[in-house]
């Protein structure tokens, strides 16, 4: 028996939680969701109803992407993504999730702002983009805690590439070169390859009445 997954391909929280389990090694059912049309056995398990939603074996569920990340690299870290300044990772993922992603989705979503709105989030998403940059430039342009990828980068690159993919020929020539090519680095590799192939959605198997 392996643990079951509820994920969406393209959710930022799903990606990096799918890129811990990969580099953890750890097999699962994969179970693609339509997020417009939500399966009620992902509700019974998670009624808040948001991706990713893990089942362990032993049955208790974890619906954070963090704590999923930090479950899979526990049982297996074959390259130390563990091993990093934890105050320092729990600081800038923290930021990503409760200020960068704010601003991120009012600068993805324009039909629901006016443009004005919009540029702001993009000033305001790009103070976010400048503290990585001063970080991965302090690294040779490698990570964004060390010289070398953790838990950190895996944690935030997704959300990193959605701002970038707003506008990416802004970006692409944007000041913040070094994370540009953090960004690609991420973007090219087999790691990001194997966790983004498409699947079928996944139907729930229904009992006949009767």
């Amino acid at each position: 028996m392996e643990p079951v997954l509820y994920t969406f391909r393209r959710c930022p929280y799903a990606m990096r939680a799918r890129l811990a389990l990969y580099q953890a090694g750890i097999r699962y059912e994969h179970r693609e969701v339509e997020l417009k049309a939500k399966p009620e056995a992902m509700l019974r398990v998670s009624p808040k109803g948001t991706v990713p939603v893990l089942i362990r074996t032993d049955g208790t569920v974890i619906d954070e992407s963090y704590p999923i990340m930090l479950w899979a690299l526990q049982h297996a870290d074959p390259d130390h993504w563990l091993e990093v300044d934890m105050n320092l990772a729990n600081a800038l993922i923290r930021t990503n999730d409760t200020e960068f992603k704010p601003w991120l989705d009012r600068y993805k979503y324009p039909v629901r702002f006016t443009e004005q709105a919009i540029v702001e989030a993009r000033d305001m998403g790009v103070k976010f983009i400048e503290q990585l940059e001063r970080r991965i430039t302090d690294n040779s342009g490698l990570g964004l805690a060390d010289r070398r990828w953790t838990l950190v980068d895996a944690a935030i690159f997704p959300f990193v590439r959605q701002f970038a993919g707003v506008d990416r020929q802004w970006f692409d020539s944007s000041p913040y070169q070094q994370t540009g090519l953090w960004l690609r680095s991420w973007e090219q590799s087999s790691l990001f390859e194997v966790i983004m192939k498409k699947h079928r959605v996944w139907q729930e198997e229904t009992v006949p009445a009767g």
